[in-house]
């Protein structure tokens, strides 16, 4: 099992821009969101700094995924909790790709069970500032 803590402004993955067409006739593609790297960066950084470079997957076969996500509370916000951008599937695939990359599995298509949330920092069952807490685990 992996238990890991980022922190860190989590980052949404998807949208990308049209940038135009390259010498070689390729669409040219940039990712919209700046925050995506950085927060990918601390992912892998998290996970090296607590389990090593992974030579091969930490976890093999089907795995089971918990990921709560830290946002901070806007000073204006109101609500309980974020149900506002960034879009919770966005965060999953670039926490995702970058645990795919530091190798803590073999592939993010191995994942078959995912529970996920967003809360305010803070709040009950969040960091105190802005990040994620992961757990993957072999599924049953």
């Amino acid at each position: 099992m992996i238990d890991l803590t980022v922190y860190g402004a989590p980052g949404p993955q998807g949208s990308k821009r049209f940038l135009g067409v390259s010498k070689a006739g390729r669409g040219v593609m940039v990712e919209s969101s700046k925050k995506v790297k950085p927060w990918r960066e601390a992912v892998k950084w998290a996970f090296v700094e607590r389990y090593g470079a992974a030579e091969r997957p930490a976890v093999r076969g089907p795995v089971a995924v918990e990921m709560i996500f830290t946002l901070a509370r806007p000073k204006s916000a109101k609500r309980a909790r974020p149900a506002v951008k960034p879009d919770l599937s966005k965060l999953i695939r670039s926490t995702e790709d970058a645990l795919t990359e530091v190798g803590a599995w073999e592939d993010d298509a191995r994942v078959i069970c995912i529970m996920a949330s967003k809360r305010y920092a803070g709040g009950e069952g969040a960091l105190l500032s802005p990040g994620a807490m992961i757990r993957i685990r072999e599924a049953a």
